[in-house]
């Protein structure tokens, strides 16, 4: 009986401990502006704080944008950070090659056992993808689900018959 306890215990903790998780940070270009997509695991209700971080060569860590620390003057009047669900979307107006170098997305939920999660991308104007939106449909959508809605669209110019 002790072990049946324990173990009930013990799930209950890792369940808990897995309330966040930093899953993808990606990085694309629209219009001359930067555009970071940082998607997270949250299974609480708990605030969340969350912070845009950069540095490049050697140099500090500078914020960019979030709701921790005071934004570098470098980015203060060009970025600012949306959230909807579990994705936080930078934006950074005017991107240039001085913004070029090394991304941090970083986010602490209240109360959650993991601790702050992080995650890093290399963000080099002339390497950047085009945002687009059939590309934010494939990313947040299953294949599945994107070949099904898209089989009427190939059925109507004939590409496929069923």
């Amino acid at each position: 009986m002790k072990s049946i306890i324990g173990i009930a215990v013990l799930v209950t903790v890792l369940q808990v401990a897995q309330c966040q998780n930093i899953r993808e940070l990606t990085a694309c270009i629209h219009n001359q502006n930067l555009r970071l997509d940082c998607r997270y695991d949250n299974k609480t209700n708990n605030p969340l704080s969350y912070e845009f971080r950069m540095t490049k060569d050697t140099r500090a860590m500078r914020t960019v944008a979030g709701n921790i620390g005071v934004p570098d003057s470098h980015f203060r009047n060009r970025a600012n950070v949306t959230l909807h669900r579990n994705l936080l979307y930078l934006h950074v107006y005017g991107f240039t090659a001085a913004d070029e170098g090394i991304y941090e997305c970083y986010v602490k939920i209240t109360s959650d056992l993991t601790g702050a999660q992080t995650r890093n991308v290399t963000v080099a104007k002339d390497k950047l993808v085009k945002c687009a939106g059939i590309s934010v449909l494939i990313q947040n959508t299953s294949w599945l689900l994107l070949l099904l809605l898209s089989l009427p669209l190939l059925q109507a110019v004939d590409f496929v018959s069923l």
